[in-house]
């Protein structure tokens, strides 16, 4: 058992935390660092991350203490509570003003995306919707794709970037080239289903893809049926 541990169960939170910085200190720092870039912004997150951790006598690391299975070594544990809370600092220090900044060189249709999908947290598939409704009611889908992934490279570029790959979804997927799907020749195509997030069970994109998967499988038993027998 570690010592930090032992100060915490005997009701010495002081100590524990002692013991805790004087073995963790530069796990720590070296995890702000990841994401802040300079003295002052490592220093000022590693204040915040000491206050939280210290807050309630220590209460963070004591439920953590008193957990009786761990899915993860307190180093890691630790590792990720450190990242979440420094890429919250940023948020609340940063909010608008560092996002408008970086969206200010971007093309206005990309620098709608980047203010929907990074800053209103907005699903890819609510910000096509939005931008439809709104600003762009002719913007075809495959379009929309290529512009969010071209967004996506631009705002996560650079070391800054690794908070802003934190608040925004993955890269959109290529689009298919040739683009149209069959039957709706010279039309875009419609916009996915509305939705919050990834496919729950039960919904319709989830009822259309099973049922996609199920025509697929069939069809790959109708060719295996078609084929020689094998010779032994």
């Amino acid at each position: 058992m570690e010592d930090w541990v032992i100060e915490l169960q005997g009701g010495r939170p002081e100590a524990a935390w002692d013991r805790l910085l004087e073995r963790y200190r530069r796990l720590i720092f070296a995890a702000i660092r990841h994401y802040a870039q300079d003295y002052d912004e490592v220093m000022d997150v590693f204040a915040r991350v000491c206050e939280v951790l210290r807050e309630d006598d220590l209460a963070r690391l004591r439920c953590y203490v008193e957990q009786p299975i761990h899915s993860a070594r307190f180093s890691t544990w630790l590792v990720t509570v450190v990242r979440h809370l420094t890429i919250d600092w940023f948020r609340h220090r940063d909010g608008r003003r560092r996002l408008s900044a970086l969206a200010e060189r971007l093309p206005p249709l990309r620098r709608r995306i980047f203010e929907l999908v990074f800053f209103e947290r907005r699903s890819s598939v609510e910000a096509y919707e939005l931008l439809r409704a709104r600003e762009a009611p002719d913007l075809p889908f495959g379009r929309f794709l290529s512009e969010l992934r071209e967004t996506h490279k631009a705002a996560t570029a650079g070391r800054r970037g690794r908070v802003l790959r934190e608040l925004g979804p993955p890269p959109a997927p290529e689009p298919q080239r040739g683009g149209r799907p069959s039957g709706r020749r010279g039309r875009s195509p419609p916009p996915p289903p509305k939705s919050q997030g990834s496919l729950q069970p039960g919904t319709p994109g989830t009822r259309h893809a099973a049922a996609k998967l199920g025509a697929d499988r069939h069809s790959l038993r109708r060719l295996v049926a078609t084929l020689p027998p094998r010779s032994v």
